[in-house]
């Protein structure tokens, strides 16, 4: 007689600890496959609002202009106009505070665009990480699995008096699926983990690159101001 060794009835079929295993490589698949998906859109979300932003910002609109629309939309802007709105409000604060000195106010802006890319980097990189441990941890998983199936399917063959191939493929079968199903996890999460981790790092580098340009311009208005004031 054939064995119908489809992936359902392999499934079915298993023992308790590896549909377990099974069930919970399918759900860390399931969870892996909407953190990829969020954080794609998460991405191109903040691509667009930062083009947007660097748009305006070299376009040349005031800055006093894009200071006041940064905090109307406060909760809907981009990292790039967060950063920018960090730095320009520190640098307000100084100079009612009337500080004079020139490294003071833009000390005190850089320090508070540091700070703010910093936190909108904690936020970009959020399910990062969750995608690593998947990539890492779900092979491992499966082969739990897949050696838990073969020991219980030899402990079934013990008791049998003739073994021939046909009664230990089902066995050996069943334990495989744990496997493949790890590997049908990790892959996925391994492959858009280094890719985000590249467009994250762009992400930063051009964040970086933001602040130094703005400390430049702060730095120049303050030279015009104080060559004006001579």
């Amino acid at each position: 007689m054939t064995q119908d060794l489809s992936i359902l009835h392999l499934v079915l079929n298993a023992s308790l600890v590896v549909q377990l295993v099974m069930l919970l490589l399918m759900f860390i698949s399931v969870s892996s496959w909407a953190a990829i998906f969020r954080k794609w859109f998460a991405l191109k979300r903040i691509k667009t609002l930062n083009d947007g932003f660097e748009r305006g910002f070299w376009s040349g609109t005031s800055l006093n202009e894009l200071f006041a629309a940064a905090a109307n939309n406060a909760h809907t802007c981009g990292p790039m106009e967060r950063i920018f709105a960090s730095g320009m409000r520190e640098f307000q604060k100084l100079r009612e505070k009337r500080i004079a000195d020139a490294s003071t106010l833009l000390d005190g802006a850089r320090r508070a665009m540091r700070a703010s890319l910093q936190r909108e980097m904690d936020v970009i990189e959020t399910h990062l990480s969750f995608l690593a441990s998947v990539g890492s941890v779900s092979p491992y998983v499966g082969l739990f699995g897949t050696v838990w199936g073969i020991m219980h399917a030899f402990t079934g063959l013990a008791s049998l008096q003739q073994v021939t191939l046909a009664t230990v493929a089902p066995g050996i079968a069943e334990a495989l699926v744990a496997t493949a199903i790890g590997l049908f996890a990790a892959i996925p999460a391994v492959v858009a983990y280094n890719r985000f981790a590249r467009d994250i790092d762009r992400v930063a580098i051009r964040l970086e690159t933001f602040i130094e340009e703005f400390s430049n311009i702060l730095q120049r208005n303050l030279g015009t101001q104080s060559a004006s004031g001579q």
